[in-house]
């Protein structure tokens, strides 16, 4: 059974990004938010995939450049955190845009 808060709070989340990149990357990429899932598929190659885990309430990336990422709500700091090295969702997908586009992606 998916959590309301989690599911309300990852929706947002994923709405604010693609509408973020959608703008961000309108030349580079091509962006597409739909059932929950957002794809970016760059023009020089490789996809990245966000989505709702909701049996682990988890948001899930995986990135053609450092593969499967699992993150979790630190609620405290109000911020999605990878469950083994406790990087911020935010910087990882926004360092890793800005390499593969040179284009500049704030997320927060």
């Amino acid at each position: 059974m998916m959590n309301a808060g989690f599911d309300l709070t990852a929706t947002r989340m994923l709405e604010r990004f693609a509408e973020r990149l959608e703008t961000a990357l309108a030349d580079v990429a091509e962006v597409d938010y739909e059932g929950g899932i957002l794809t970016v598929t760059l023009d020089e190659g490789g996809t990245y995939v966000i989505n709702k885990h909701a049996p682990t309430q988890q948001v899930w990336l995986s990135s053609p450049r450092s593969g499967a990422w699992h993150f979790a709500l630190d609620a405290a700091a109000g911020v999605w955190r990878d469950t083994r090295q406790g990087r911020e969702l935010t910087q990882l997908l926004s360092d890793e845009l800005q390499a593969a586009t040179g284009t500049a992606v704030a997320l927060d």
